[in-house]
């Protein structure tokens, strides 16, 4: 493709044709590939989190034990991301979205084909791994086809394919997988990820790289559970040499504490949410057909939060914070009492997705404001690895209360890790004025 196709932007975001108009076009074609990509991912990641009962059963072991599933997948992202995110940095951009969605597919694929535990553990590891690549390509890939003033509109679309997949993908492949069983949903997910490569793949407009950028580039890193986007700048050049610096970043701290506060509420969330399926279906009384429609209910509830961080509460993200964990820690604690009350759990159930979904934007807009300008990327790389050791962390507290106790205890643990954030919040969201040299 030659430099003068409007599609084509150089790794630094800025467009390569010479036409003022082309360079303003908006390119929605690639984006929603983008979303459709995000959609079958999360949709991916998300699936075994409805189906744990019936995964347990076919792999022969305790639920508590496939709720580890869930971690093994969490904590690969964490630790794979960085490493495998500098070893591919000198392979297009576009294939290697291709290659990761076909790997994530593949990984749906052999999970499905799973004839022991283990077997398990190793396709939601390589999954894990092609999960973390995808994020952050995908992630810095917004920054290279749009220009930086279109960056907000674009961001919007990608995490409305996650949305869609929340609202949609999940609920709709766990009802598949408790009509027709959890390796068919598995494998039909699997499936339309590697189709769906060959269309993002046609899809997607390429990204002009060059060779004096690939040693000194740091790859945008994105990643994106329960619905929530963290996208840092990519293609950022690095000088060789930098002068080093005498004082030390003021915004180090409170970032930090912003990212332990995130990772503690997520903890708390994730220890009961990594066990929904069982929650709903035993402790709710509701059985397994209800746990489908409780997580399109959930979803729904997350985009509703969503559109009110856009539309309102971002104004005041401190107060909406404090807001949105007082409130997920009073919806947890009435699903812990009142579970077997099916109004009030349903309305409780409700209440913990909607506050629930409104406090990682609200999170990371504190980070973004505390972080200086210089720490800023970093500050966001922090923040989802907070997010994802809190959701790998959460399941394996949830999946110890479950096998110990049972799984009514679930909710009195993430009440209690909440209590704790609930303490933490006023030391780790202050209002400050940071630096921003």
């Amino acid at each position: 493709m030659s430099s003068s196709d409007p599609d084509v932007r150089s790794e630094t975001g800025t467009p390569a044709s010479s036409t003022a108009t082309s360079a303003e076009r908006f390119p929605w074609v690639g984006m929603l590939a983008l979303a459709a990509a995000a959609f079958l991912a999360v949709t991916s990641e998300t699936l075994p989190t409805g189906l744990l009962p019936e995964v347990a059963s076919g792999l022969s072991v305790s639920t508590p034990q496939a709720g580890l599933l869930v971690s093994v997948y969490a904590f690969t992202v964490v630790i794979a991301t960085t490493p495998l995110t500098a070893l591919t940095r000198r392979i297009p951009r576009r294939p290697l979205v291709v290659v990761v969605i076909v790997v994530i597919g593949l990984s749906s694929l052999l999970l499905a084909v799973s004839p022991n535990y283990g077997v398990a553990v190793v396709a939601r590891i390589t999954g894990g791994m092609a999960h973390g690549v995808f994020w952050a390509v995908t992630g810095a890939y917004a920054g290279h086809i749009v220009p930086p003033h279109q960056l907000a509109r674009a961001v919007a679309i990608t995490s409305g394919g996650v949305s869609l997949a929340l609202i949609l993908g999940s609920p709709l492949a766990t009802i598949l997988g408790h009509a027709f069983g959890w390796r068919t949903a598995f494998a039909v997910v699997g499936c339309l990820l590697v189709v769906g490569a060959a269309v993002v793949g046609t899809m997607l407009p390429k990204v002009q790289r060059t060779s004096a950028h690939l040693d000194t580039m740091t790859g945008g890193v994105a990643s994106i559970t329960g619905g929530v986007p963290t996208i840092t700048a990519g293609g950022t050049v690095v000088p060789a040499r930098r002068k080093r610096t005498r004082r030390r970043d003021a915004s180090i701290r409170p970032v930090l504490m912003i990212c332990v506060l995130t990772m503690l509420i997520t903890l708390g969330s994730f220890t009961l949410n990594a066990y929904v399926a069982p929650f709903v279906s035993d402790a709710m009384g509701f059985g397994t057909a209800a746990v489908g429609p409780m997580l399109f209910a959930g979803g729904l509830m997350g985009a509703v939060a969503t559109v009110l961080v856009g539309t309102v509460l971002g104004r005041i993200p401190r107060a909406a914070a404090a807001t949105g964990l007082l409130l997920t820690t009073i919806a947890i604690a009435i699903l812990g009492a009142f579970a077997g009350v099916p109004p009030v759990a349903i309305g409780a159930f409700a209440l913990w997705a909607l506050s629930f979904g409104c406090l990682p934007p609200l999170l990371q807009t504190e980070l973004l404001h505390a972080a200086s300008a210089r720490f800023r990327d970093t500050a966001s790389a922090l923040y989802t690895t907070a997010f994802n050791v809190g959701i790998g962390g959460g399941a394996v507290v949830g999946g110890a209360i479950y096998a110990v106790w049972s799984i009514d205890a679930v909710p009195w643990a993430a009440l209690a890790i909440l209590v704790v954030a609930i303490v933490l919040f006023p030391f780790s969201i202050r209002r400050r004025v940071i630096p921003q040299a």
